[in-house]
């Protein structure tokens, strides 16, 4: 969607129930990380307000071949992942890049950004954010894809160290404050 055509008021009613949708389940879901003795004290999540200027394009850089990627996670385990692309965007003046990747294996339509950035361990979770979004089409034939930073999350292990999480790879350390998405619980 072109900024032309891009509806702010819908964005953000969009978000807000996103918002509302994860906050259900984290309250409510047998598969909440939430710890079930937690769960009638638990009010919602902390998120920045949001902010469409969050809401880049990136240009899509493909990596060819399978570059492997070992992530250490929170738990001193590791998993493998593979670098499919790399995004360039501009993001509070500043041209940045980060890299999107697939579980080592799997071919899908669907990206993960694991990252970190200046509110790391401050603002927001200290093992930094994520964001997943699903790629329309072939990621080969795409020469941006949207990045909203409004939709970054804190992964589970963030609410309950039974979860093994993935620790954003220096690579996609950002040096800039990405002020939007999930906080620190009362944050």
């Amino acid at each position: 969607m072109s900024d032309d055509e891009f509806d702010e008021a819908a964005w953000e009613r969009e978000l807000r129930q996103h918002r509302d949708r994860k906050d259900e389940f984290f309250a409510t879901d047998r598969q909440s990380p939430i710890p079930q003795e937690q769960r009638d004290a638990f009010d919602g999540l902390s998120y920045f307000e949001p902010d469409a200027d969050y809401r880049v394009e990136a240009d899509v850089e493909l990596v060819d071949g399978d570059d492997v990627v070992t992530m250490d996670t929170t738990v001193d385990t590791q998993v493998e992942y593979e670098r499919v692309a790399r995004l360039h965007f501009e993001l509070n003046g500043e041209q940045q890049t980060l890299v999107a990747y697939q579980q080592a294996g799997e071919h899908t339509h669907s990206l993960f950004v694991p990252f970190r950035d200046k509110t790391t361990g401050q603002q927001t979770y200290g093992a930094g954010r994520y964001m997943e979004f699903e790629v329309d089409g072939h990621l080969s034939d795409a020469a941006t894809v949207p990045l909203d930073f409004n939709l970054a999350y804190s992964p589970f292990c963030a609410y309950n160290d039974a979860f093994a999480c993935p620790l954003p790879p220096e690579e996609n350390w950002l040096d800039v404050a990405v002020e939007a998405g999930e906080k620190l619980p009362d944050a």
